[in-house]
């Protein structure tokens, strides 16, 4: 199954906002803007701007980068979302202008990036757009030991009098890869949407960041910095680039 940067948008991008609302958004916009603190921010994979324009509402300087020019086209569509700079491109590699004093990657998308080697260049890159002193947010899930022995799994997202949403997915414990493949059934027929997921222990996002020279500042299991622990399913990760080098 061949994925690119591209390719969620373009399976996703007209009915995103109906249907990929995790339900945390005041509260991770009320995180990050604290974190932010007024400085200039850049969101990786933006979107349709479910982050972006609240942040930029607050009176943010909100930059992005999205591979998906269909899911810019949405976040053009809104009130504000023309006001936001965007580079269309891959996160992992993309330049883009300037300094930024906060990076921020939420809702799983690191795990988009279907290799580690891809995850390693998307730690470099934020690295380089950095300032010094400056932040990285990711929020991820925690991979489930569990349901990885199984191999595969099949369960229920959305039931409604006249469609069902069903998800079925295949992992592959050596690559650390889901294969998903979402099926919408309607009065009117089965949509098939595709996904792949490359996910990383916490521990492997750390050694990442190392790599590219940030830190570990914070790890909450949730965005009301609740702890962290063996039972969370879920993290908010802040990196820190070293204010001075040596």
């Amino acid at each position: 199954m061949k994925f690119g940067p591209e390719t969620f948008g373009e399976l996703n991008a007209e009915d995103y906002d109906a249907l990929h609302d995790p339900g945390t958004t005041e509260e991770s916009v009320a995180l990050i803007s604290e974190i932010a603190a007024g400085g200039r921010v850049l969101e990786l994979a933006i979107g349709t701007g479910r982050v972006a324009l609240p942040l930029a509402a607050q009176g943010l300087e909100v930059h992005g980068i999205e591979g998906s020019p269909e899911m810019v086209a949405k976040l053009r569509e809104k009130p504000g979302g023309d006001a936001i700079p965007v580079v269309i491109g891959d996160i992992a590699d993309v330049a883009i202008e300037g300094e930024f004093d906060h990076v921020f990657l939420v809702f799983n998308t690191l795990f988009n990036l279907t290799t580690q080697e891809a995850q390693v260049r998307c730690f470099a890159n934020v690295a380089k757009r950095l300032a010094p002193g400056g932040t990285f947010l990711v929020e991820t899930f925690v991979p489930d030991a569990e349901k990885a022995r199984s191999g595969q799994n099949v369960r229920t997202m959305k039931v409604g009098f006249s469609s069902v949403w069903i998800e079925a997915a295949l992992h592959h414990r050596v690559e650390q890869r889901i294969d998903f493949q979402r099926m919408r059934i309607t009065q009117d027929g089965i949509r098939m949407v595709p996904l792949v997921m490359r996910y990383a222990w916490p521990a492997e996002m750390d050694l990442m960041a190392q790599l590219a020279g940030l830190s570990l500042k914070h790890r909450w299991g949730g965005w009301k910095r609740e702890p962290f622990t063996a039972e969370s399913g879920m993290h908010v990760s802040v990196y820190e680039k070293p204010a001075h080098a040596g």
